[in-house]
């Protein structure tokens, strides 16, 4: 007969837990063993190997004494750096939990891994580039897949290929290796060049203005081609408005824009229209069928007029579906031109307007 049968000495702590989760077990519930240091891990199993017969009495006893712990805990804490910083999760700044996870993967308290998973693609594929392709290889069995995969995609085929081949020779890594390998990657990641600030200050611009109201885009647009021609024009490629959607927009998605949008926005948006707007009005109802159009014009009249406010409002809320049916990947707006090419085909090509004789 096994440990702790009849007549027994009492169980030791490992024992008494190797009980209770046996009892777990036996009640069908799941209980996430998987989250315990794999030492302690180890330990359980081996434990729970050894034991054979438990006495009611003996199992009562421990229950008892279990259920007793539980109710005089206050309250818990993780008990580990990554446990904490999940439980802060939300509550932190990124630059802080970056930081904490960074010093504790560093010091050997925290999993160096949970940190190198949040890096970005460029990061770790600049990494993937600079390390020893089997250092790669371990690097991108710990990727989750869909991290890898963006990774992947921005190394050269002849890199990914041998990384590939160096990830089947992984599985014999210890654990103590994969610890050393990610603090050393840590390190390599925080030795890379960052820039201060992230993007190009055209695209930046762009986005601010396109969230503006037209009268102050205009007016700032207006104060950049005088203070600088060339930074005005990277501007205006990244702003997308209302007086874009007919340059811009497909004809064939002119249908699928408008059951995008709430009809009672897209009608203020297309009576308040007004100046250069028009032209996308008769865009839009041009690529609808002509009584849908009709009714569109009916229900514009009947609106009667809308305030400068509310049109721009509706008109930003049309550009907003646009663009998340952009990100979707619903629709694909069409590549702008540049104001180079515009100006030169107004002023005339040199081999063509400017080569013709005068008259």
């Amino acid at each position: 007969m096994g440990i702790a049968a009849i007549g027994q000495p009492a169980l030791s702590a490992r024992q008494k837990a190797a009980v209770i989760v046996r009892l777990v077990l036996a009640e069908g519930e799941d209980i996430d063993l998987a989250r315990l240091p794999p030492e302690l891990q180890t330990d359980l199993a081996q434990e729970m190997a050894l034991m054979g017969i438990v006495d009611r009495k003996t199992r009562n006893a421990v229950v008892a004494e279990f259920c007793e712990m539980l109710e005089s805990v206050g309250v818990s804490f993780p008990g580990d750096i990554d446990g904490t910083l999940d439980l802060l999760d939300g509550h932190l700044s990124p630059d802080t939990t970056d930081r904490l996870r960074r010093m504790a993967a560093l010091n050997g308290a925290g999993d160096p891994w949970d940190r190198i998973a949040t890096m970005s693609p460029p990061l770790l594929a600049a990494l993937a580039r600079t390390e020893a392709v089997e250092i790669a290889a371990v690097m991108f069995s710990k990727l989750p897949v869909p991290r890898a995969t963006e990774v992947f995609a921005q190394l050269d085929s002849e890199l990914a290929r041998q990384i590939a081949y160096a990830m089947s020779l992984t599985g014999g890594i210890t654990t103590k290796a994969l610890q050393r390998i990610g603090t050393a990657l840590i390190q390599a990641a925080d030795a890379v060049p960052q820039p201060p600030l992230a993007g190009k200050a055209g695209e930046k611009v762009g986005a601010i203005l396109n969230s503006s109201p037209s009268s102050m885009r205009d007016s700032v647009l207006e104060g950049l081609d005088q203070e600088d021609a060339d930074f005005a024009g990277e501007v205006r490629k990244s702003i997308f408005t209302w007086a874009h959607i007919p340059t811009r927009v497909d004809p064939r998605d002119i249908a699928r824009v408008t059951r995008e949008v709430d009809n009672a926005v897209l009608i203020k948006a297309l009576a308040g229209a007004k100046g250069k707007d028009v032209p996308t009005v008769d865009f839009l109802l041009g690529g609808i069928s002509s009584r849908l159009a009709e009714t569109m014009r009916e229900e514009m009249g009947a609106l009667g007029k809308v305030s400068t406010r509310d049109a721009e409002e509706a008109m930003d809320q049309v550009v907003a579906a646009i663009r998340r049916m952009e990100a979707a990947g619903d629709l694909f707006l069409i590549a702008q031109e540049s104001e180079a090419g515009d100006e030169d085909a107004e002023e005339g090509d040199p081999g063509t307007a400017a080569d013709e004789p005068a008259s």
